[in-house]
């Protein structure tokens, strides 16, 4: 009976922390999505109105564009629309069910392996209630990372069972079946089964046996078909990347910048784990601009908390094994293959904050057990705890309403941040506010002149408003032209800015030209849409006419990457 009374009791604590997760997200039942991600992935996205059909299921197995393959993140998407259509609340509430299930799981796992309650429910509580949290949770388009959560934390639960027993086939199936599931929603598994290999150590106790049980040799050969699909997944994402040109090359981002960035970074993803104040949705890269001391204090800073807790690892076997899980799961999103311009980011945290979460939970509990009088004083101050960072996490979600809220809080804790001039900037022209979005835009071109969107947003907004006050043919002429000299002549829509802005400026032989390029470059990349646009610009501008629309919605964007075209024909002297 007292077993089945700890199931029982197990059961109900992660029915009601899932319970709680979902009160304490209840506020993004009524966000909107946001134009970071989320104007891609979902609101413009046509296959998603094909639902779970053949068509629709087919195109989420197989699509990779935007540098990533997450087929059961796209598969999810599908079933949103099966349910609710495209509606913001549905896909947000979706997100919020998945991060309370995946605390459930997590709390569920480590009483398993612990056999200890009270640490492990506020290990969960502690990684669900973080504001780190938000940025996965509240963000439609991070959908992929909460249900990779989820299958990260089943498969912990499945592993659980292991004890001190080999694997076996059917609970190493469940495991790897997880892993394989996580993998498919997004690749952050791949550090998985050497979390696996850490809690052999602690708390199961497998690697060494007096009586000559797993052991090491055992315990590493176990992991190998884990280590098979995650070499696998690894591969399929790097052809993904690579192909969309998502990844930044090093001649322009050199390995000792990266380096000095991932120290900082792990400092910074520490500081906000124990302060979470001035979250943003991107932090820029520092680039070369670190100076060396900071990067050497880092280094010295790392260095000495890994030796402490490697000399406590015998005493204080949680320690080690929180700190090594929050770092070595951590490695593969510190920008060593660096994708994005950010130089961290929340919810790359998701994961491995659970780490620092277990140090913390074990290291409260070691105290509680000295005595009545402890047990109240860190029940206190768990309470307490969990209070603060449930408010602090009320607060970061409500940044997340819209996008104009989420990109002015960035600016406001962060400093010289392009992305978020740029796209507040794109937020304030969606409701019609241009004046403001071109005093946006024109402070992200002026901190990245390099960023081809930003100009290019600037330089078509410049040529196209209806406002006389708005409008500056010759700036967006300029912008254009830079911009087009980024790509080579090679990109649709920088040629169609260009030619919008030269019939902006009644120059319409030039308009008339550019037109056509942009016409040539959009047929060729097979972009029917867009060269139906630009064929009927260019009819504009042949009878003399600029394009001028209302600025209702955001202008055209770059693509991604440029597809390997031949060169347009020579143009003349713009």
């Amino acid at each position: 009976m007292s077993g089945a009374r700890g199931a029982l009791r197990r059961g109900l604590a992660a029915a009601l922390l899932a319970a709680a997760v979902a009160a304490l997200y209840a506020p993004v039942r009524g966000h909107d999505f946001v134009n970071y991600d989320d104007d891609y992935l979902i609101v413009s996205e046509p296959m998603l109105a094909a639902g779970l059909s053949r068509e629709g299921v087919g195109w989420a197995l197989r699509d990779a564009s935007h540098g990533n393959w997450f087929p059961l993140t796209r598969l999810s998407y599908l079933l949103d629309e099966e349910l609710h259509g495209r509606s913001a609340a549905g896909v947000h509430l979706g997100n919020v069910a998945l991060h309370a299930l995946a605390a459930a799981l997590l709390f569920l796992a480590l009483a398993r392996m612990t056999g200890a309650f009270a640490p492990s429910l506020l290990a969960a509580a502690l990684w669900a209630a973080h504001p780190l949290a938000v940025e996965s949770v509240a963000w439609a388009a991070e959908r992929k990372g909460v249900l990779a959560g989820l299958f990260w934390m089943a498969a912990l639960r499945a592993y659980a069972g292991v004890g001190r027993r080999p694997l076996g086939l059917a609970r190493g199936a469940a495991v790897a079946g997880a892993l394989a599931a996580c993998l498919l929603a997004k690749p952050v598994g791949v550090t998985l089964p050497a979390v696996l290999l850490l809690l052999d150590a602690w708390p199961l106790r497998r690697l060494r046996r007096a009586d000559g049980g797993v052991g090491w040799p055992r315990a590493l050969a176990e992991k190998a078909p884990l280590v098979a699909l995650v070499a696998a997944s690894s591969v399929v994402t790097v052809l993904a990347q690579g192909g969309a040109g998502a990844t930044v090359p090093f001649d322009r981002l050199p390995f000792g910048q990266r380096l000095a960035n991932a120290a900082t970074a792990y400092l910074a993803y520490l500081r906000r784990f124990v302060w979470p104040e001035g979250l943003a949705v991107f932090y820029p890269h520092p680039e070369g601009s670190l100076a060396p001391l900071a990067v050497a204090g880092a280094v010295a800073a790392l260095a000495a908390a890994t030796a402490f807790v490697l000399w406590q690892a015998r005493r204080r076997p949680w320690l080690a094994i929180g700190w090594l899980w929050f770092g070595g799961v951590l490695v593969p999103m510190l920008g060593l293959v660096q994708v994005g311009s950010q130089a961290s980011a929340d919810r790359y945290a998701y994961l491995p904050m659970a780490g620092l979460a277990i140090a913390v939970a074990w290291s409260a509990a070691e105290v509680a057990a000295r005595g009545r009088a402890a047990r109240a004083a860190v029940a206190i101050a768990a309470l307490a705890a969990l209070v603060a960072l449930a408010g602090a996490t009320r607060a970061q979600l409500a940044h997340w309403r819209d996008s104009e809220a989420l990109f002015r809080h960035a600016l406001a804790v962060t400093e010289r941040n392009a992305v978020a001039h740029g796209q507040l900037g794109l937020a304030l022209l969606a409701q019609g506010r241009a004046a403001e979005a071109v005093a946006e835009l024109r402070a992200a071109v002026a901190l990245r002149p390099d960023f081809l969107p930003f100009a290019n947003n600037l330089a078509w907004l410049l040529a196209t408003s209806p406002d006389p006050a708005v409008r500056a043919p010759e700036e967006a002429a300029r912008l254009a032209r830079a911009a087009g000299r980024q790509t080579g002549g090679r990109d649709a829509r920088v040629l169609d800015t260009l030619a919008a802005a030269h019939a902006a400026a009644g120059r319409f032989d030039r308009a008339e030209f550019y037109a056509t390029r942009a016409l040539q470059v959009a047929t060729a990349r097979g972009e029917a849409a867009l060269a139906a646009a630009i064929e009927a610009r260019r009819a504009l501008y042949r009878e003399g006419r600029p394009y001028l629309e209302e600025p209702t919605l955001p202008p055209p964007r770059p693509p991604e990457r440029d597809a390997a075209l031949s060169p347009p024909p020579a143009a003349p002297a713009p």
